[in-house]
C-alpha cells in the first residue's frame, strides 16, 4: 500500500495530524490492512470491520491513552491495536509470542483493562472514572460495548450503579444487532425500535439519569467526530448510541456475519473462504453433542436445551431449528441460564445447559446455591474445556474441574472421545439424582464412525485402557490420545498400564484400590489445572487410604497460559506426546 495514509500512522497523535476529510480514505485503508492479514492468519474479522470509524472517531477526539478507552470483550479492537503502536506485529496477532487477539493491559498503555468476556467494559470504565475523581485527575473514560453484551446483567449492575454517579464516563453502544449469533431479548426489541423511531416511551438510558444521544450513523465520521467533541463538554454518565454494520466493507462478511465473526482463512481479494482439504474428518465435539441432543429430543419430550448466545459455537443450533420451542438462547446471561435450568429441572424437565467452560465462571454462585444445594439433575455440558488456543488465557476451560469438583453432589464426567460423549448424553435423560457436568474440548476428535447405537454409561466407572505390570498412568477425557502416543514412544511401553478413570467425581474408589495396590508409581494427566484438579483427586484418595506410592501429577501449572496453537500450548505445560514420553521413559527406568 504505498503512499498510503496507515504508513505514517503509528500512534493516535499521528492520527490527530490529518484533516477530517482524510479520515474516510484512513477508514479504507485500515479496513484493507485487517482484511489483508486476517485473510492468511485468522482470527476475529467482522466486529472489527464494523468499528473502524468509531475507533478512529475516539482515538481522533480523546486524548489516549491519559483518556481511558475500554472496549467489551475485545474482539472488535484490532483497528485500534493497529493505530496504537502495533501495526508492525499485527501479523502475529493470536500465534504464540505474538500480540493477544483482545486487549491487554501489559501489551500496550493504550489498552487500559483486560478483556475477553463480555460486559464488564462498563463497570471497569466506571471504576476508573471514580478513581479519577477522588484524586482529582481529568480525565474521560469511555466504554464501547455492543447490543448483546449490554443485555447482560453484569452492564446493568454498571449502568445503574453509574446512573447515581457524577462520574466523567461516556457509554458508546456498538449497535450492529448481533454478538457472535444475532442478539436476542425484549432489549433487542427495544434498541430495534428506538433506531426505528417507533420507540414512544421513556428512553430507557435517561431513566437511569445517562445523558442519551443518538442513535446515529456509526460509519459516518463526520457525524461521530461531531457529536464526541460536544459529549467531551458534558459533564457526568453519556450514553452514545451508535449504529454500525458487523463485517463493513466485505460484502460475504456483512451478508454472513455469523460465518465471517472468525471466518478462518479466505481470499483477501475476493472474500470468498478458502475451501478444505476434501476428506473425512472426525466431527467437532460440539457437533456431536448438537446433533445427538435432537436425536434424545425427538424420543423424550421433557429435553430441552440451554444456551447463554452460542447456538453456533456450541450447536445447539440444530435443535434450535428443528425442535424450536424447546431450544433457548437467553443472550449473554450465564447466571440466568443456570437458575433457569435449575427451575426447569424442579418441574421433571431434562435441561441440557450448554455454556463454555470459561463461561461458566461468571455463574458459579448459581451452580452452587441454585442447583447443587436443590441436587438439581441439570447437566452442564461444558464445551471449550481444557486448553483452547488462540484465543489465550481469558477463554481456557482449565479451571473447571477444580471449582465443579469441590462442590458437594455434583457429578463430573470428561468423555475420551465422541462416543462416550454421545453415550453420556444418553445416559443423562435415563434419570439423575444430582447435576451432572460433561467437559470437552474445542475441535475435532478421532472417531469417525461415532453416530453408534447408544449405551448406558455406569456413573463412576473408570476403564482400563492398556495393560502393564509397573507404573499406572490415570488420565480423564481426551488427554488420553497424547498419553496413548506417548506410551507407545516409549522402550519399557509393556510396564506401563493406562487406565481412563471417565469420572472425576464420583471416583471409582474399587479401580483405585486395585490400582495403588499392583503398581510401584502412578502418573496423572490432564488438561486442566494441577491445583484442585483430577490429580489431586487422586492423592487425596491415596492420602485418605494411607498408600505412601509415588503420584506425580501432569497438567496445566499455576500460571496463565497464552495464545498460541492448542499443539504449542500442550507443548508450554509438558502434556504434548514428546515430554509426556520423556517421562514415562524416565519413570520406567526407576525400576529396572
Amino acid at each position: 500500500m504505498h503512499n498510503s495514509l496507515l504508513d505514517h500512522i503509528n500512534f493516535p497523535k499521528d492520527l490527530r495530524k490529518l484533516d477530517l476529510e482524510q479520515l474516510p480514505q484512513l477508514a479504507k485503508e485500515l479496513r484493507e490492512f485487517i482484511i489483508d492479514i486476517v485473510a492468511t492468519k485468522e482470527g476475529h474479522l467482522g466486529a472489527s470491520l464494523g468499528v473502524i470509524e468509531l475507533t478512529l472517531a475516539l482515538h481522533y477526539v480523546f486524548n489516549t491513552p491519559k483518556d481511558q478507552l475500554i472496549w467489551d470483550v475485545g474482539h472488535q479492537a484490532y483497528g485500534h491495536k493497529i493505530i496504537t503502536g502495533r501495526k508492525t506485529n499485527f501479523h502475529t496477532n493470536r500465534q504464540e509470542g505474538g500480540i493477544s487477539g483482545f486487549p491487554k493491559r501489559d501489551e500496550s498503555k493504550y489498552d487500559t483493562f483486560g478483556v475477553g468476556h463480555s460486559s464488564t467494559s462498563i463497570s471497569a470504565a466506571l471504576g476508573m472514572a471514580i478513581a479519577s475523581q477522588l484524586k482529582g485527575e481529568d480525565k474521560h473514560h469511555i466504554a464501547v460495548i455492543g447490543d448483546a453484551s449490554i443485555a447482560s446483567g453484569m452492564a446493568f449492575e454498571g449502568l445503574n450503579h453509574a446512573g447515581v454517579t457524577k462520574a466523567n464516563l461516556l457509554v458508546v453502544l456498538n449497535d450492529n444487532a448481533i454478538g457472535i449469533d444475532p442478539s436476542v431479548g425484549a432489549l433487542k426489541q427495544y434498541l430495534t425500535n428506538v433506531k426505528k423511531g417507533k420507540e414512544k416511551q421513556d428512553n430507557i438510558f435517561e431513566a437511569l439519569n445517562f445523558d442519551y444521544s443518538g442513535p446515529i450513523d456509526g460509519h459516518d465520521l463526520k457525524a461521530l467526530i461531531s457529536e464526541l467533541e460536544r459529549l467531551k463538554t458534558v459533564k457526568g454518565p453519556k450514553f452514545l448510541h451508535v449504529i454500525t454494520t458487523k463485517g463493513k466493507g466485505l460484502k460475504q462478511a456483512e451478508a454472513d456475519q455469523v460465518r465471517y465473526h472468525a471466518p478462518g482463512k479466505f481470499n483477501a481479494q475476493t472474500g470468498d473462504l478458502l475451501p478444505k482439504e476434501d476428506r473425512v474428518e472426525p466431527p467437532k465435539f460440539q457437533d456431536v453433542f448438537g446433533h445427538t441432543i435432537v436425536e434424545l429430543a425427538k424420543t423424550n419430550k421433557n429435553i430441552i436445551g440451554i444456551t447463554p448466545a452460542m447456538p453456533t459455537g456450541s450447536s445447539l443450533k440444530y435443535m434450535m431449528e428443528e425442535i424450536p420451542d424447546r431450544a433457548f438462547d437467553v443472550g449473554i446471561a450465564e447466571q440466568h441460564a443456570v437458575t433457569l435450568a435449575a427451575g426447569m429441572a424442579t418441574q421433571g424437565i431434562i435441561p441440557y445447559c450448554n455454556i463454555y467452560s470459561t463461561f461458566l465462571q461468571r455463574a458459579y454462585d448459581q451452580v452452587i446455591h441454585d442447583v447443587a444445594i436443590q441436587k438439581l439433575p441439570v447437566i452442564f455440558c461444558l464445551d471449550r474445556a481444557g486448553l483452547v488456543g488462540e484465543d489465550g488465557a481469558t477463554h481456557h476451560g482449565v479451571y473447571d474441574l477444580a471449582y465443579l469438583r469441590c462442590v458437594p453432589n455434583m457429578i463430573i464426567f470428561a468423555p475420551r472421545n465422541e462416543l462416550e460423549l454421545r453415550n453420556i448424553l444418553y445416559t443423562a435423560q435415563l434419570g439423575l439424582n444430582a447435576p451432572l457436568a460433561i467437559r470437552y474440548p474445542r475441535g475435532r476428535g478421532h472417531i469417525i464412525d461415532w453416530q453408534q447405537p447408544f449405551s448406558k454409561i455406569t456413573i463412576g466407572k473408570g476403564a482400563m485402557i492398556r495393560k502393564g505390570d509397573t507404573i499406572a498412568v490415570l488420565t480423564i477425557g481426551t488427554i488420553a490420545y497424547n498419553v496413548e502416543e506417548a506410551i507407545l514412544k516409549c522402550q519399557g511401553s509393556d510396564k506401563i498400564a493406562h487406565y481412563d478413570m471417565r469420572f472425576v467425581k464420583p471416583l471409582d474408589e474399587a479401580l483405585l484400590h486395585a490400582i495403588f495396590q499392583t503398581y510401584k508409581h502412578i502418573i496423572t494427566v490432564e488438561d486442566s489445572t494441577i491445583i484442585g484438579g483430577f490429580g489431586s483427586a487422586i492423592l487425596e484418595f491415596a492420602s485418605q487410604h494411607d498408600y505412601t506410592i509415588p503420584v506425580k501429577i501432569l497438567g496445566v501449572q499455576d500460571h496463565f497460559v497464552e495464545h498460541a496453537s492448542i499443539k504449542q500450548q500442550h507443548q508450554s505445560v509438558k502434556i504434548d506426546v514428546e515430554n509426556l514420553s520423556m517421562v514415562f521413559n524416565a519413570i520406567v527406568l526407576r525400576y529396572q
